[in-house]
């Protein structure tokens, strides 16, 4: 039987890499984005793939793509709630109310309504999993980056709270923490940054890779290898994990 999957924010970045690996190993996938321009090179790269535009921060728009996607697979095996957003690069003291809120209810909330509409379902079933996408930030402090740094550590207690309501029913939940990922969202964040700091970027990059055992970005596809095997039956015994991919993360970024 093929893998019924919901991937949010999957259009661009770690997300499309984790959808085009579900796909390759035959999976049925929906994915949501609100990026209209990344959605439609997503739907011309897989055309069997079914790719809404969702705003994330719209609870009943969240509720509608859900219950669509469920409807049009007949079920749901895999809910990966890759979504997240980078957040405002500042001081605390700095940062607007409004921007803590847009921050978190991307990268924390959607996890939620994502989650409590197919835990339902899963439980039914007693079987299937929820993968949720933190960082290492939600293991370590991020200065200039609090927002971002608060919503993946609630992540990680997300995950780990989830893991003991679906661990009866025989469904899993864990997240994957990302160490520093290669690519355009990376470029941004450091560039910020360097202009916050008044440093050049390739002195934020060597920081970056300076707390690094493996001293090199991570690659996108790395990240979907690892979500391919938690909802494989490989893994059918690994529950409540966060589970970094980041070369060991021996101190973190300032």
């Amino acid at each position: 039987m093929h893998q019924r999957v919901l991937i949010t924010a999957a259009a661009a970045g770690i997300g499309r890499s984790i959808a085009a690996a579900f796909i390759g190993n035959g999976a049925r996938v929906h994915i949501c984005d609100v990026d209209a321009s990344a959605l439609a090179s997503f739907r011309t790269e897989f055309p069997r793939a079914v790719a809404t535009r969702v705003d994330l921060c719209d609870g009943a728009a969240i509720d509608a793509w859900v219950d669509a996607a469920v409807a049009d697979l007949g079920g749901v095996d895999v809910l990966v709630n890759n979504a997240g957003t980078k957040g405002p690069t500042a001081f605390i003291e700095d940062i607007e109310p409004q921007e803590w809120d847009q921050c978190l209810s991307v990268s924390l909330d959607s996890h939620f309504r994502c989650t409590r509409r197919v835990a339902g379902l899963l439980k039914a079933q007693r079987s299937g999993c929820v993968i949720n996408v933190s960082s290492m930030a939600g293991v370590f402090g991020f200065g200039m980056r609090t927002p971002y740094a608060a919503a993946k550590w609630a992540i990680v207690g997300l995950t780990k709270s989830l893991a003991i309501e679906f661990g009866p029913h025989d469904v899993r939940c864990n997240c994957i923490c990302p160490g520093t990922v290669r690519g355009d969202r990376m470029d941004r964040v450091i560039a910020a940054e360097a202009q916050l700091r008044g440093i050049t970027p390739e002195q934020v990059t060597a920081e970056y890779l300076s707390g690094q055992s493996i001293k090199r970005f991570v690659e996108a596809s790395e990240i979907a290898d690892l979500a391919l095997f938690l909802a494989s039956p490989a893994a059918r015994m690994i529950n409540g994990q966060a589970i970094g991919v980041d070369g060991n993360t021996e101190t973190y970024h300032i």
